[in-house]
């Protein structure tokens, strides 16, 4: 959602309280469906999800993406009202079986911001960073940044024209501390990073190869970790693996990679057959090329 709009929401919502807030969230979450070339890859991906059902049916599961979305934004705005957002889990187990950190892969599928704020209440004694792409001009994004550092997240911004050597390095430190590294499994920030080719509904999909590399570098596991609304300021949060890469020998580096991202593919896929309209990635994910 662009600066302006959010502007308009968040005055809107101190005026007079959170309905009108979830009604102008509402009426421009429509405003953005009725635009085609705002909704083209949001079909093209229910197309592929339900190749058997009609144009209109993938118009109406468009339509329940455009407005689920606007919960992510209601839903801020309730906490930072003073709203405790009502947070259940399943999986944190697995991370105490991990001495070496892990790798959590968040995805814009579900609310990935709540999904790290509620580890790291649940974790507070355990270091956390999270690596965040850095827009020329933030609007949303900043507001995103301040509230996960006030949950205790350590932040690193990562700029589309290339990122410092030395922030990878804090997050392979982390991880060998017995932290938590957070990174983005499902979008592709700079147009030059590396990346790993994977099946994902019978289509071709890129993913950043940045996760594989730190696992691969640090030892540590991967884990997928989603958390998706039950209700009104309420999620369910799940961790899902351990993926681990690990090749036998030099030459089988980048197939180890590429093995543990279509372990990632294959659990994002899963989840979004069972949360269809909490898929949040507006922009070209699918390519025309099948796998």
């Amino acid at each position: 959602m662009k600066g302006f709009w959010y502007q308009v929401l968040h005055t809107s919502g101190r005026l007079l309280g959170s309905p009108l807030f979830i009604l102008v969230a509402r009426i421009i979450a429509f405003t953005y469906f009725c635009c085609p070339g705002r909704r083209r890859e949001s079909l093209r991906l229910y197309n592929a999800l339900y190749p058997q059902r009609s144009r209109l049916y993938h118009l109406w599961c468009v339509f329940n993406q455009f407005q689920s979305f606007t919960t992510i934004h209601v839903d801020r705005f309730l906490t930072s009202r003073g709203r405790v957002p009502r947070l259940t889990s399943e999986g944190e187990e697995l991370l105490a079986r991990s001495p070496s950190g892990a790798i959590l892969l968040m995805s814009h599928l579900g609310n990935w911001e709540m999904a790290a704020q509620m580890l790291k209440q649940r974790k507070k004694d355990v270091e956390m960073l999270l690596y965040m792409g850095v827009k020329e001009k933030e609007g949303v994004e900043a507001l995103q940044k301040e509230q996960l550092r006030q949950a205790g997240i350590r932040i690193i911004g990562v700029r589309q024209e290339g990122g410092s050597p030395l922030a990878a390095i804090e997050g392979i430190r982390c991880l060998q501390n017995g932290g938590l590294v957070s990174m983005t499994g499902d979008i592709l920030w700079q147009k030059e990073q590396r990346r790993v080719k994977v099946d994902f509904l019978g289509h071709e999909v890129w993913l950043p190869e940045a996760p594989y590399v730190f696992a691969l570098v640090s030892g540590a596991p991967l884990f997928a970790f989603f958390a998706f609304r039950t209700g009104t300021n309420s999620y369910h949060c799940s961790l899902q693996g351990p993926i681990t890469v690990r090749p036998g020998s030099r030459t089988d580096r980048e197939a180890a990679i590429a093995g543990a991202a279509g372990q990632y593919a294959a659990l994002l896929e899963h989840a979004l057959r069972d949360h269809p309209c909490q898929w949040y990635h507006f922009e070209p994910f699918l390519k025309d090329k099948k796998f």
